[in-house]
């Protein structure tokens, strides 16, 4: 044999000896199973929460996913489910014995990704046999761009050298199966072309904390309301704002806008991150944290979205979007069935404060007729602060108003309390807004305007309209003087 010929069989035989150390699963282990693991389907990108929720359930905890996502310290503006380092958090806050971070977040080296599998492996399959299973982050399938996941190894067959694992994406899944090498396949993710990652984080309960939950909403008790059930709903959590943003987020995945929590409400827009954030902190936080003092025991029913607009042609987009039509108003207006309050900001901040009175007012006072929503709504397009209340002041309203008292072009306030839906927005809007407002600060001047809300709120089934009930709290007998008294008042009032 020739010198050439002897080096090249060499070369060959290391070749094939090393190739035969990358090969996985040269070691035989045992199969193993943690029987008995419950089943939870996850709500979207919560699939690592649902992970944690199904062997909280089998360990005899009632810990859900939105528990797990909400002691994670993920902000909920983001719009998903947690990444390996929010789930460790909330893992770790929910008593969990959690290893060092290099024995979760293991460094694979590409050129010897077999053997640094084979070992992560081993120590997935040793917990196991100690009856933890862990999660793991993995691509979903071998097809190209597919999405991270995390899956719940519950066990091994060694037999048929699968894994066996449930699926939290599967309805009313049975624990599924993989083969080892699909397994190594879909296992790292390669972020970078030198190093792999490899996610395995395994359950070793230490001793399990229950998160903190919010206290249900009661029932109003004799305020009118209609429909109790609504006001029976459960609080809200971090979990419920995360899975509004993820659908907005979705939806408008191709435009440019913000996002901040400001509870009960999402607000979004395509102003600055920190102009969005400051109309949150300020203006809404103040104006519902005031109104709530003052009037409403209840946040709405549901999570609503208070969309904050740069100018009137993004204004005018995102309302064809959101409802389908063009807005009737250049300022900003409340749809109910849209769960949005849409706002041209660039108006000013008045009709935000207005729109956000309808819906605390649709959901502590259902019945509410229209001259007293869009009174109250109106009457804090103009506001600020005295004692410690919000209190509505003059503003542009007044001019028409003033002209209409002196053309006598207004309806008596039987009249006006009496107007329906059709009758209030479809006649005379202009003078109806404007004459309901200044209602409403004559009662306020006087310190009688909560006193009227509550009083009317109580006895609306008897009295819908509202108008025995302002004739009680006035105490008076002759509306008409009391009419002419009121224009009298108005028409000494200024603005600005």
């Amino acid at each position: 044999m020739t010198p050439k010929l002897f080096f090249t069989l060499f070369v060959l035989l290391c070749s094939i000896i090393c190739q035969a150390e990358e090969l996985p699963g040269r070691e035989t282990l045992p199969s193993v199973l943690i029987k008995d693991m419950p089943h939870v389907f996850q709500k979207p990108d919560f699939c690592g929460e649902a992970c944690v929720e199904m062997y909280l359930k089998r360990l005899g905890y009632d810990i859900s996913q939105d528990e797990v996502f909400n002691v994670s310290g993920l902000d909920p503006a983001l719009g998903r489910g947690c990444y390996t380092k929010e789930l460790l958090q909330a893992l770790d806050t929910l008593g969990f014995k959690l290893e060092d971070s290099e024995r979760i977040c293991n460094r694979i080296k590409p050129e010897k990704a077999n053997s640094g599998l084979d070992e992560c492996f081993k120590r997935l399959h040793s917990a196991l046999l100690k009856g933890f299973p862990s999660i793991v982050c993995m691509h979903y399938n071998d097809k190209p761009n597919t999405t991270e996941h995390f899956r719940l190894i519950v066990g091994y067959d060694a037999n048929a050298d699968e894994l066996i694992y449930m699926e939290p994406a599967e309805k009313n899944s049975t624990p599924r199966r993989m083969s080892r090498s699909l397994f190594f396949n879909l296992w790292p993710l390669k972020y970078s072309k030198d190093e792999w990652i490899a996610v395995m984080i395994r359950l070793e309960p230490d001793k399990i904390r229950l998160p903190e939950r919010p206290v249900p909403r009661s029932i109003i008790q004799g305020t009118g309301i209609n429909k109790p059930a609504d006001c029976n709903a459960s609080v809200y959590t971090n979990a419920d704002y995360a899975q509004r943003v993820r659908i907005i987020r979705e939806r408008f995945s191709k435009d440019k806008l913000n996002y901040c929590i400001e509870k009960p409400f999402v607000v979004v827009g395509d102003l600055e991150a920190g102009v969005l954030k400051k109309y949150a902190e300020t203006s809404i936080r103040w104006a519902v944290s005031k109104l709530k003092e003052s009037y409403f025991e209840h946040d709405p029913s549901r999570i609503l979205c208070i969309w904050l607009l740069s100018n009137a042609k993004t204004y005018e987009y995102y309302s064809e979007q959101l409802t389908r039509s063009r807005p009737d108003t250049p300022y900003g207006y409340f749809s109910s069935a849209n769960d949005a309050l849409v706002m041209n900001i660039a108006t000013g901040g008045g009709t935000l404060i207005h729109e956000i009175v309808h819906p605390f007012m649709e959901m502590n006072f259902p019945d509410c007729p229209p001259w007293l929503n869009e009174g109250m709504g109106s009457l804090y397009e103009q506001c600020a602060e005295r004692n410690g209340k919000i209190i509505g002041l003059t503003n542009w309203r007044l001019a028409g108003l003033k002209q209409a008292i002196r053309a006598k072009d207004l309806p008596d306030f039987k009249t006006l309390t009496g107007y329906s839906r059709d009758a209030f927005y479809n006649g005379s809007k202009g003078n109806n807004y404007a004459q309901a407002r200044y209602l409403c600060y004559y009662l306020q001047e006087k310190g009688l305007l909560e006193k009227y809300y509550k009083a009317f709120r109580a006895k609306c089934s008897e009295d819908p309209s509202g108008y025995a009930t302002l004739l009680c709290v006035l105490g008076v007998k002759d509306m008409k003087k009391f009419q002419q008294e009121w224009e009298n008042y108005v028409m000494k009032l200024s603005f600005p």
